[in-house]
């Protein structure tokens, strides 16, 4: 119990400075060369890094799922080759773990928190592994193998891109508001076939479907005005793939640096400037647990698109006291609308951060 009151305590004082850039650590600026698979690995001269997957899964029983998979690496301070002791702490890790049973109406998160000391957490960075005791994310060849359980859940997914990676921003970087540093260098895969199998309240069951991976690391992204952002993931039918994000002021407005990235079917990419699309929100839902209460449904335009995207599932909320203590909106979603004139549909993920309080935490 003292152990865990302690990594508790530590975890709080790292989690309320998250957003303060530490100079032992480098900033995300313009020119990042990005050569691959070297950047799927960690970079541990930023202070944080993300990595990232979502995806939607059929079972052979045509049962429907979708999950989110995240580790998180944060960190304390930089590496010291001459510490004594090998609990000597200098990068901490999270992960989040979340199953959506569409058919069934159900959401399911666990957490997981693991300190970078005596091989039980890690990221490699020579070679794509990032690890919390036994959940792990790796590069095999060319396909990422996803392995995770808590509970009565478990996954253990080959994810196999279908495109290559998309570089978000320009120079590099993915500016999120004015001024050096608040950015991140931020990539994706858009399209990984998936197949594998989901272990979920007794059942085993084989799957395959779709999934998409964000990679993110910087050390500094929010700045002093800013709230939060809505985040979305989409993947059309018609061989499209859309990411957005808009990010929220204390004054209700948006930042001009809210951005996103449009995807063809071959995977050339198109930036997107704030002018160029715009969300509209259509419905509200509190949370019966955090009373936070968020956007619901939402109306999204831009140049020979329009979409009306609606979640699975209302209730897929993560209160993640024991991790990054952070509460944010993190679901899956459908896609329907007209695409240049023909009907589309799609799936996808959104996220929402800052309407259940101050950040701090993962962002």
């Amino acid at each position: 119990m003292k152990r865990l009151l302690a990594l508790g305590s530590l975890i709080f004082l790292v989690l309320t400075s998250w957003a303060q850039a530490s100079g032992e650590f480098r900033l995300a600026q313009p020119g990042w060369d990005y050569v691959f698979p070297r950047d799927h690995a960690a970079h541990p001269e930023f202070k944080t890094e993300w990595w990232y997957y979502t995806g939607h899964l059929t079972s052979n029983q045509g049962e429907q799922f979708s999950y989110q998979l995240t580790f998180f690496r944060v960190g304390v301070r930089q590496p010291d080759p001459e510490a004594r002791s090998a609990w000597a702490l200098s990068t901490l890790y999270f992960g989040h773990l979340a199953l959506t049973d569409i058919g069934g109406r159900t959401f399911t998160f666990h957490e997981k928190v693991g300190r970078g000391a005596l091989g039980l957490s890690g990221a490699e960075t020579q070679r794509y592994r990032v690890w919390i005791e036994d959940w792990q994310a790796e590069l095999v060849g060319k396909a990422h193998h996803l392995r995770a359980g808590a509970g009565d859940l478990a996954l253990d997914l080959h994810l196999r891109p279908e495109k290559p990676p998309v570089i978000h921003g320009t120079d590099g970087v993915s500016q999120k508001a004015a001024g050096e540093g608040f950015a991140s260098h931020y990539y994706s895969l858009t399209r990984l076939a998936t197949q594998g199998q989901v272990t979920f309240q007794g059942r085993t069951l084989p799957v395959q479907g779709l999934s998409w991976m964000d990679h993110e690391f910087s050390s500094s992204q929010l700045a002093p005005d800013q709230t939060g952002w809505d985040w979305f993931s989409l993947q059309l039918d018609d061989g499209h793939d859309l990411m957005l994000y808009v990010m929220r002021r204390q004054d209700g407005t948006l930042d001009p640096f809210s951005s996103g990235t449009l995807v063809d079917p071959q995977g050339q990419c198109r930036h997107l400037e704030l002018a160029d699309f715009t969300i509209t929100p259509l419905n509200t839902w509190k949370s019966p647990q955090s009373g936070a209460v968020y956007p619901s449904g939402w109306k999204i335009t831009l140049p020979g698109y329009d979409l009306e995207v609606q979640p699975t599932l209302q209730d897929q909320e993560l209160i993640t006291t024991r991790s990054t203590q952070v509460t944010y909106w993190e679901g899956s979603v459908r896609v329907e609308g007209r695409s240049h004139g023909n009907t589309v549909r799609g799936q996808g993920y959104v996220e929402l951060t800052g309407y259940a309080g101050a950040l701090g935490g993962k962002f």
